[in-house]
């Protein structure tokens, strides 16, 4: 099992027209659930989502996998993640099931 952190707005801006935030958690939570992870949702708060989620992929327990297309992020979170995962990819495969 790995923790998932999926930068929500990076993910739900992937696809036109934009998933609603309220689908975009209910189906990142199903799907963390059918495959076994614990996901977290990120959202913009008082710190950027960036932020968070940079400084949340060094605390937690691995593995840790983030959910971002962001370049910076990515380039931010590599040395602790095992896996990036792209928005687009993972909003589509969130829709398909």
């Amino acid at each position: 099992m790995a923790t998932v952190l999926v930068d929500a707005e990076n993910v739900r801006r992937s696809l036109w027209p934009n998933m609603p935030g309220d689908e975009l958690e209910q189906r990142t939570e199903d799907w963390g659930k059918q495959e076994g992870h614990d996901v977290q949702i990120v959202w913009e708060e008082d710190e950027s989502g960036d932020d968070q989620i940079a400084l949340l992929v060094t605390e937690v327990e691995p593995p840790v996998w983030v959910v971002t297309s962001d370049r910076e992020l990515r380039e931010r979170v590599r040395d602790h993640a095992e896996r990036v995962i792209g928005g687009g990819s993972f909003a589509r495969e969130l829709r398909r099931n």
